[in-house]
């Protein structure tokens, strides 16, 4: 599951799961738009390029839910 990181590893801007102003380089370092735009949407950690984070739409309770009645389903055959 991605690490949602709760704010900008640069300026330590507030970025909430469902933020669509966030952004991600393979490693999920994470950071804010203004910090992004500033680095060349480059990863100032691996070089990497910074593309923009998903927003959350699920909470991690209902995922890790769905996650648990998948397996059961395959445990019992019925998936």
């Amino acid at each position: 599951m991605l690490k949602m990181r709760a704010a900008c590893e640069r300026c330590s801007h507030a970025l909430p799961p469902q933020s669509a102003n966030a952004y991600i380089c393979s490693f999920e370092c994470t950071f804010c738009e203004g910090c992004t735009t500033e680095m060349n949407r480059i990863c100032p950690n691996c070089k990497g390029e910074l593309v923009r984070r998903p927003a959350r739409t699920r909470t991690v309770a209902s995922v890790a839910t769905s996650q648990v009645a998948s397996r059961l389903r395959r445990l019992v055959g019925l998936g």
